[in-house]
């Protein structure tokens, strides 16, 4: 059979071809590896569907959804005695993809610096996408937002004693800058949590932001 190209190396297109192939797979459930011990393509679609499932970890994300309100504090001068600008927003989040993932839509009015340096009121949207990688065996975020043109990609591990995500992630606000990011994400429970934000700065971690969400009643 000849595959089109723009079906080539796409997952979608295997799993239909799969879906298609199970009932001659099933009649043998211990298919044999190739000659380099390597996984067979009957195996190989059965480890990708087993990865497709979404399990435990996914759920430590379930209480994320639903409408919060948030307050936050940003620290522009970390390293100064400059306090920090407060600002307060609203979220939605919801579970998608079978509960895969929480989307997180993000609003808020907050002042930024403008070219002159003065403060200029602003509208602020964020967008967050956050699930578990069966495959990585780690949690991983993406974020988006209206102040850059770049996507955020976070990488993170579960802490179930203090019910905290720890991602770790690395910005480029400038070309050629690169900067090492430490995120927070604490579940206090069902109804609270926080999010911390830290950056490595010539070698120093300082918290630059802080948000607490409160469930909509």
């Amino acid at each position: 059979m000849k595959i089109p190209n723009r079906f080539k190396n796409c997952t979608l297109f295997l799993l239909l071809v799969a879906a298609t192939a199970l009932p001659s797979f099933a009649q043998d459930s211990t298919p044999a590896k190739s000659a380099d011990d390597k996984p067979n393509d009957a195996q190989m679609m059965t480890m990708m569907m087993d990865l497709a499932k979404p399990g435990e970890n996914h759920k430590v994300l379930e209480p994320l959804a639903g409408s919060w309100t948030y307050t936050g504090k940003l620290w522009f001068s970390p390293d100064t005695n400059m306090p920090p600008m407060e600002y307060s927003g609203k979220a939605v989040a919801k579970s998608i993809m079978g509960g895969r993932y929480i989307q997180t839509d993000n609003t808020s009015k907050m002042q930024m610096p403008g070219t002159d340096g003065t403060m200029t009121d602003m509208e602020f949207h964020g967008m967050e996408v956050a699930g578990y990688d069966n495959a990585k065996k780690k949690f991983v975020s993406s974020w988006v937002d209206n102040m850059g043109t770049g996507i955020m990609l976070s990488e993170g591990t579960y802490d179930p004693e203090t019910r905290t995500i720890i991602y770790t992630s690395e910005e480029e606000p400038v070309p050629g800058m690169k900067m090492k990011v430490r995120e927070l994400l604490k579940l206090t429970d069902n109804d609270h949590h926080t999010f911390e934000f830290y950056e490595d700065r010539g070698g120093k971690e300082v918290k630059t932001m802080e948000i607490d969400s409160t469930r909509d009643k």
